[in-house]
């Protein structure tokens, strides 16, 4: 009966064993399953780990770059601060923009605004023998626009060298916007020589002059320097951003 009973407990314990990897026949699988996904996760964590501190020597390094040319610049030579006037004008620097605006009030009904960009060219200089590169007249476009309150602009387009202004073009400009193909008149170089001389006596009247142009030119070299740390500061700062 003992015998008997040993062998219904076994066979029942088989039985039962068999019954449950019956009806669950992928917990070996599984089993095997989690390993390669634990594995798994543990190579991808390595993997992410590498790409972060790639990640973070490259930004250190662009940092590291970033400081030295700043300190570079300074060291060369130092910003100054932007002159507020010239003459009877007033000068907006307008800081992280290409341009600076000039104002002034002349006689009793004129308004004067001057448009100036960063230096936008250069030609060989007329007085070197030398090919240095760096040995050039740099070049910067001013508009001058002159409205009488009664709708319409003058405005004269000129270049500025170191230590001349040159008229390129000028035009009356209506209240409404001009046609992209109105008649602008012809190039001021193209006009009689007696209605240059005079387009450049009125504007002398008005202050603009050689003397301007060399006012420019010692701004916008320190303008050049100041948005150009301006904008390594603003790279700086969002590379530092986690």
């Amino acid at each position: 009966m003992a015998r008997l009973l040993r062998c219904l407990r076994k066979s029942f314990i088989f039985s039962s064993s068999t019954s449950i990897a019956y009806r669950n026949p992928r917990i070996c699988v599984q089993s095997n399953q989690s390993y390669i996904f634990l594995s798994s996760r543990k190579f991808l964590s390595s993997g992410s780990y590498v790409s972060e501190m790639r990640r973070t020597a490259f930004e250190g390094n662009i940092l590291r770059l970033i400081r030295s040319e700043i300190q570079s610049e300074l060291d060369h030579s130092p910003i100054l601060q932007p002159e507020e006037r010239f003459g009877p004008f007033t000068v907006d620097d307008r800081p992280g923009e290409q341009w600076i605006s000039l104002r002034r009030k002349f006689g009793e009904k004129e308004d004067i605004k001057i448009e100036a960009t960063m230096f936008d060219g250069s030609v060989p200089s007329s007085k070197s023998t030398s090919s240095d590169p760096e040995d050039v007249q740099l070049h910067i476009t001013f508009i001058v626009n002159i409205s009488k309150g009664d709708g319409e602009t003058l405005e004269i387009m000129c270049s500025a060298w170191p230590d001349t202004i040159q008229i390129t073009k000028f035009f009356v400009r209506k209240s409404s916007q001009n046609s992209p193909n109105a008649y602008i008149g012809p190039e001021f170089q193209e006009m009689e020589d007696e209605l240059q001389d005079s387009v450049y006596r009125f504007l002398e009247e008005r202050g603009i002059s050689d003397d301007l142009a060399e006012f420019l030119h010692q701004y916008m070299k320190n303008k050049d320097k100041a948005e150009y740390i301006r904008w390594m500061e603003t790279v700086k700062s969002y590379v530092e951003q986690k």
